[in-house]
């Protein structure tokens, strides 16, 4: 089974991510930019929807029994390998050269969300899922390039709020705060709204890269910089 599939609907790629809960390892993050990589291949392509083919999970975030396997093999390499690929994925989808629209049919929590927020647009449906980041409750602090993105997602005053208390989002709560484009009331509300919002942004991949590459140039920065250190206190326990 493949992990992420994707096929062409006009001039729209629809990118579906077909793992179940669509957790996040070093075999997601390889398909992920494969994926994208083909896209990029047909030049009648204008615009990506990044959808799931689970009916619970748009995705999950990290696979954290592949990296507790990892962290008992006392493997921090494969989880640096992971991390560090991830950001390529976040990097590729801030700066590719076309819209990238979320349409989020569960739940997206932790890396799901963040990988949301690479996105241009979000949509959501209303009849099922949370947005969350859960970080703060399970001790992994975001690293200093996934802060950095997110920000431009999600306004400054809710984005903390998000942060620090773990809170699970509904979608109307999101589209309240413009963190999504429209909360859909089912899934087939959800593909029509994010597929018809897909198909009029036929705009030159030169231009809108271009626009993407000034607007994330500070974002791309800091992942480029991103140091291995800040892996070591992946897991961290925080005491009294």
């Amino acid at each position: 089974m493949s992990i992420v599939l994707w096929e062409k609907k006009e001039t729209v790629a629809v990118l579906t991510m077909n793992n179940k809960e669509n957790r996040m390892n070093l075999n997601f993050a390889n398909a992920m930019i494969k994926a994208l990589d083909e896209i990029l291949e047909d030049k009648g392509i204008f615009s990506v929807v990044i959808a799931s083919s689970d009916e619970k999970n748009w995705s999950q975030g990290i696979d954290l029994q592949w990296l507790m396997e990892r962290r008992a093999a006392d493997d921090l390499q494969a989880i640096r390998s992971f991390l560090s690929r991830m950001n390529d994925v976040f990097k590729k989808l801030l700066l590719y050269p076309m819209p990238v629209i979320a349409a989020i049919n569960g739940h997206a929590f932790g890396n799901g969300a963040l990988l949301s927020c690479t996105c241009d647009f979000r949509f959501m449906r209303s009849d099922k899922g949370f947005f969350c980041f859960p970080e703060v409750d399970v001790s992994i602090p975001f690293l200093p390039g996934m802060i950095a993105f997110t920000r431009k997602a999600i306004p400054e005053y809710k984005y903390q709020e998000m942060v620090y208390t773990g809170k699970r989002f509904t979608a109307p709560e999101l589209e309240e705060h413009h963190v999504i484009r429209k909360a859909c009331k089912d899934q087939e509300e959800l593909t029509r709204e994010s597929m018809d919002f897909a198909k009029t942004l036929e705009k030159k991949r030169g231009i809108f890269g271009e626009l993407k590459k000034r607007m994330y140039k500070s974002i791309v920065e800091v992942l480029d910089k991103e140091d291995p250190k800040f892996i070591e206190p992946l897991f961290i326990v925080v005491q009294d």
